[in-house]
């Protein structure tokens, strides 16, 4: 009996899942919300993951190019004592172990970074105010004063000291750590990238409650069909399987979908910021590998349809037995 049983589950079984899911899920593919759903999901996935992607490149990018870096501003009005305490404080420098790279400004290179906020060059007569003679080092190490640890601690320790030699050597200098410039943008970008986390966490837990509203919905319309393929021997796994299939299908047409579009997203707004020509924004240009973090946004959200689509059937399959 049991051997019949069987045979005839396999039998009733065995066309459903050969010619689609038609018995339990009568939606076809192009008609059914998991498609649409997964594929505004995933778009919006990777347009979050994207964002995060570039921010950590651009601050990583940026925290390399001013680890250790500091500059010595001379606030002298006289351009020639200006002149004369600059080259004192990079003589300072240079004689300080631990300091490369020293390079006193050129007067030219300040006056092309004002001139488009100023009208006329810094160092013309005309200029409505001075601006101090630079003087561009580094420091072995990191200079950001904020360092957690011994390293942080021994290295704020280090600029503390050259600053009071700087003062004595020339009172007017003024050194800063070029990191600290940009603290509060990174702690802006930090922001952000927490914000693009919790946003894609909140998109994969709305795909989930989308897998699960459909299941629900196809479980309670079609109830009817399980309870007699349970009558003829079916199992909860054999039913589970057939929802797997119908879910993961529709969701892996919707993530290849919603790829295509978070890529074309990206890319437009990429394009935008390319356009502004800012050194910043070049540091969050993707590698290959960040290509392959956003192509793997579809994998993701079909297993994570796939995985729901099965633990809530087979839940909703206890409770009916």
């Amino acid at each position: 009996m049991n051997g019949a049983l069987s045979s005839l589950t396999g039998a009733l079984a065995g066309p459903i899942m050969a010619r689609g899911q038609p018995a339990l899920i009568p939606r076809s593919r192009l008609a059914g919300p998991i498609l649409w759903v997964v594929a505004i999901m995933v778009a919006l996935t990777v347009l979050a993951v994207a964002a995060g992607l570039s921010l950590a490149r651009l601050t990583a990018a940026a925290s390399s190019d001013l680890a250790g870096a500091i500059t010595v501003q001379v606030l002298e009005p006289n351009p020639d004592l200006a002149r004369a305490g600059a080259e004192r404080a990079a003589a300072l420098l240079r004689a300080t172990p631990g300091v490369s790279d020293v390079r006193v400004v050129p007067r030219a290179e300040i006056d092309a970074l004002v001139q488009p906020w100023l009208d006329v060059p810094a160092s013309d007569a005309d200029a409505p105010i001075p601006l101090p003679a630079l003087v561009e080092a580094r420091l072995a190490g990191t200079t950001g004063e904020a360092t957690a640890g011994d390293t942080g601690r021994a290295l704020a320790e280090r600029l503390g000291t050259l600053r009071r030699d700087m003062h004595a050597a020339v009172p007017a200098a003024r050194i800063d750590a070029q990191s600290s410039w940009l603290t509060p943008v990174f702690s802006a970008v930090a922001s952000l990238q927490w914000l693009a986390a919790a946003l894609v966490a909140l998109l994969g837990g709305a795909t989930a409650a989308a897998v699960l509203l459909a299941v629900r919905t196809a479980l309670g319309t079609h109830r009817e069909t399980i309870e007699i393929v349970h009558l003829l021997g079916g199992t909860d796994s054999q039913i589970a399987r057939i929802f797997e299939r119908a879910i993961g299908a529709d969701a892996a047409l919707g993530g290849l979908a919603g790829l295509a579009l978070g890529i074309i997203g990206v890319f437009a707004v990429g394009g935008r910021f390319a356009a502004l020509g800012a050194g910043l924004v070049d540091g969050g240009q993707f590698a290959w590998y960040d290509w392959l973090a956003l192509c793997a946004v579809p994998a993701a959200g079909v297993g994570l349809a796939v995985v729901t689509a099965r633990l809530a059937v087979l839940r909703a399959l206890g409770r009916m037995t």
